[in-house]
């Protein structure tokens, strides 16, 4: 051990382990800092989201929940309350409407707020607790419905109540909001005297719990083996597309981002490890003439790398952690809201991520340097047995590959960027060999360039090594500012400032035109209306549908569910057919479906089969044609099924529809409720500043984040540059003694990094572009268009950059007396 860190003391001294270490430092950093923040805004994404359900957790059922649901519950701290919800009349003098009641305890809502105004569309506040007995509050539509006034009084049941707040919004409501009815709010000590609550009442009985991250889980997984048929377990995820859409996004982009530091450090590491095994194959090889076994020498270095690893990475778990904190503080007021500390588990990540890296590519030397022969003391051409060393990478490309997978968080992602370096590789092998026969060419264009040829086929191998390494290094960094720029910025416009914030529902078929003209008489554009027929899955080709038939819980409460169906002649915008085809406007057969990818992979649906609806007692079929890419987070009007005309028409329907409403136009609400007083109005202003505030976290992370990945990058350019800085001294040496000037020497250095370059920004380029579309289409659900500067970015900027580092490193090459180098080399 200790020879071992006199050793690491030596070569660190020396320079020879910097590149090394910087390398696992950089991938640690990135990697931990964004597992620190990812983790933590997770978290506060969630309590975001969880406010807008009204707990963590939410139990639901058609009959009394078991009282040991809540019990548990307690046991385990969490906090838990019961909240029922039925359908009512609501009455004031003769006029009725048929409400949602709602009835709350002391402490609802577990999360989130509930907000509450004296008039309506007046300025809302805080509503401190729930209403007090003898009081409800109502929603605008009850009010309006109704035609109250502050302080009226409605009748539920057998008794009356006092109106003594408007609610403004209410955490559950957004939560599957297209099934929304008009609203009152009941205290639960009241319950019992409006009489409501009758044997064989419709009731929905739901147990919202909330608290800490640990026990929720538990709770979670212990609930989930209690739940009887018809019950559902839901959280935010379960119930909001959008908000889990939006979610989803901006973690890929964080870890795309981490990985594209991931795979330069690898590379970093390959070049420096090579290095690293050329500089020691002669004091490797006087050990063993002094007496040394190959174990003992296997063991040193083992020790030592072992030791070099722990630092560099614990170095790297240290700035990964400072770095959240700056990036935290960097966002300042996008983020507005205060996140959860974060836990050590990405530490204890980054720490393995750092050894792994370093075992998968440290290997090589460990396993050669053991075999050196003791003859290369008096042959230096003698090395050590490729075979030993090849098999090491063989363990590096293995390691990269696992944690290319890890990172990546999802198999098809992972697989997806492996399968695009792989292809990388073999186009820079392809490429450099190609270059290699073709530069006789330019052996005529003068000095320089003749012994910038010679030198690069001279040194094939290494040539080719060279630029199969910048072009993975240039191609990552260029995906990277692809997705730091086009994809976030396409990303962000997908949601513009007029985004719908409203939806309409309720509406019925002979009030479609009337709203239109409602909409243009005011100057405001005209909606696009859609039709909505409710129908339950019955049967997917000759299976009857049921829960037991499903292990996934998301697949389970979906066929225990109604969905909202609708028909249309023409694919929406933000729908994206990825797989059959679209049916042919008025022409097409009636008996078609097409079917929003996430359901039919949830539930096991593909192209041809035929499903079975039941609507309104009846059962209605048709074959799926195509399957959808949905982009949820548009807040447009979308439908998980949907057919031709003619299919749903003839059964009830009723119309939903989404606008955009600029604050400030409480007028136009006010009389488009009083005009149409059965149409639902709901707000979802909230939801969509939510994912707007996502949006806008991922992207101004990835920007932080995108520093690690240039940092990567520098070390992978002098990593390529270093490689070859021995080689490069005796070939200047024997040059000089052959009497070529300091200018010449230079210039050639210059026309062969130059054409290295050249073609690692044509792999780069070509790479990137493909990765960045199949990432964009496949993963992210953006549209793409090639953009002609990643390839001048990529070919002139690799160009600039490769010869920039090399003149860098190989200025004082020139300055080394030739006499000195060939004394050195015997």
């Amino acid at each position: 051990m200790r020879l071992a860190g006199r050793l690491l003391a030596r070569d660190y001294r020396a320079g020879e382990l910097t590149l090394i270490a910087v390398a696992i430092v950089v991938a640690v950093a990135a990697v931990t800092t964004v597992s620190f923040f990812a983790s933590r805004v997770r978290g506060a994404l969630d309590q975001q989201a969880n406010r807008l359900l009204g707990a963590d957790l939410v139990i639901a059922d058609s009959r009394p929940l078991a009282l040991e649901l809540k019990e548990d519950a307690a046991r385990r701290g969490l906090s838990a309350l019961d909240v029922m919800r039925f359908p009512s009349m609501a009455m004031r003098g003769d006029r009725s409407v048929l409400a949602d009641v709602k009835v709350v305890t002391p402490g609802y809502p577990l999360r989130g707020e509930l907000r509450v105004a004296d008039r309506l569309f007046a300025p809302d506040r805080r509503a401190g607790a729930v209403p007090e007995p003898g009081e409800v509050w109502v929603d605008e539509r009850l009010y309006t419905s109704l035609e109250l006034d502050p302080g009226s009084r409605i009748t539920l049941g057998q008794r009356d109540f006092k109106v003594a707040a408007i609610i403004t919004h209410e955490p559950g409501v957004d939560v599957g909001f297209l099934s929304g009815a008009p609203r009152v709010m009941l205290n639960a000590s009241d319950l019992a005297a409006t009489g409501l609550v009758q044997p064989g009442s419709r009731i929905r009985y739901r147990l919202h719990v909330a608290g800490n991250d640990e026990a929720l889980e538990q709770y979670r997984a212990w609930a989930q083996t209690r739940l009887r048929p018809g019950q559902r377990l839901e959280g935010i995820r379960d119930a909001r597309p959008e908000l889990r859409s939006a979610l989803e996004r901006a973690g890929r982009f964080l870890n795309l981002a981490a990985l594209t530091s991931v795979l330069l450090a690898a590379v970093a590491i390959a070049l420096a490890a090579r290095r690293y095994l050329q500089r020691h194959l002669d004091s490797c090889a006087m050990m063993r003439c002094l007496g040394a076994k190959q174990s003992l020498i296997a063991r040193l270095h083992v020790m030592h790398f072992a030791m070099l690893g722990a630092l560099s990475a614990a170095t790297g778990v240290a700035i990964g952690a400072a770095a959240q904190l700056a990036l935290t503080a960097w966002l300042g007021e996008v983020i507005a809201v205060t996140l959860p500390p974060a836990g050590v588990l990405p530490a204890f990540q980054g720490l393995l991520i750092g050894m792994l890296l370093l075992l998968g590519f440290a290997l090589p030397p460990l396993a050669s340097l053991a075999h050196v022969p003791t003859l290369r003391v008096l042959r230096r051409e003698l090395g050590p047995p490729r075979v030993s060393g090849a098999m090491g990478y063989v363990l590096g490309v293995a390691v990269i590959a696992g944690l290319v997978l890890w990172q990546a968080q999802e198999p098809r992602l992972g697989f997806t960027v492996l399968g695009w370096f792989a292809l990388a590789i073999a186009a820079a092998f392809a490429l450099s060999w190609l270059l290699l026969r073709a530069l006789g060419t330019l052996r005529s264009r003068g000095v320089s360039w003749r012994f910038g040829v010679a030198s690069l086929q001279r040194r094939a191998l290494g040539t080719i090594l060279q630029v199969v390494a910048l072009g993975l290094g240039v191609m990552a960094l260029l995906t990277l500012t692809v997705i730091r720029t086009d994809l976030l910025r396409n990303w962000r416009e997908s949601l513009p400032p007029d985004a719908p914030n409203r939806f309409a529902i309720n509406i019925q078929r002979d009030q479609v035109e009337p709203i239109r003209t409602f909409f243009g008489a005011r100057g405001l554009a005209l909606p696009e209306i859609f039709p909505m027929v409710r129908g339950r899955l019955v049967r997917i080709g000759d299976r009857s549908v049921s829960a037991e038939n499903y292990a996934d819980d998301r697949a389970r409460r979906l066929v225990t569910r109604e969905f909202n169906l609708s028909w249309a002649t023409r694919l929406q915008p933000d729908n994206r057919v990825v797989a059959g085809l679209w049916w042919d406007g008025g022409s097409a057969r009636a008996d078609q479906f097409s079917v929003e990818r996430g359901l039919a992979e949830a539930l096991g649906i593909h192209p041809g089969d035929v499903l079975t609806f039941d609507v309104a007692g009846t059962p209605v079929a048709g074959t799926v044609t195509n399957l959808r890419s949905v982009e949820w987070d548009s807040f447009n009007v979308n439908f998980f099924v949907v057919s031709p005309p003619g299919l749903l028409e003839g059964y009830p329907a009723t119309y939903v529809t989404s606008f955009h409403l600029v604050s400030g136009r409480v007028a136009f609400l006010n009389a488009l409720v009083r005009a149409f007083p059965n149409v639902v109005l709901i707000d979802i202003a909230q939801a969509l500043a939510q994912v707007q505030r996502m949006m806008e976290q991922a992207a101004r992370a990835v920007q932080f984040v995108f520093l690690f990945t240039l940092v990567a990058g520098l070390v992978v350019l002098y990593a390529a540059v270093a490689s070859t800085h021995d080689e490069r001294v005796y070939q200047a040496t024997l040059l000089r003694a052959l009497g070529a000037s300091r200018g010449q020497i230079h210039r050639a250095h210059l026309a062969e990094f130059v054409l290295i370059g050249v073609v690692s920004g044509l792999v780069a380029a070509v790479g990137a572009t493909g990765l960045a579309y199949f990432i964009a289409h496949r993963f992210l659900q953006l549209q793409y268009a090639l953009d002609p500067w990643v390839w001048v970015i990529g070919v002139a900027g690799s160009a600039l950059g490769v010869s920039v580092a090399g003149y860098l490193g190989t200025r004082r090459v020139v300055t080394v007396p030739p006499l000195n180098v060939l004394r050195a080399m015997g």
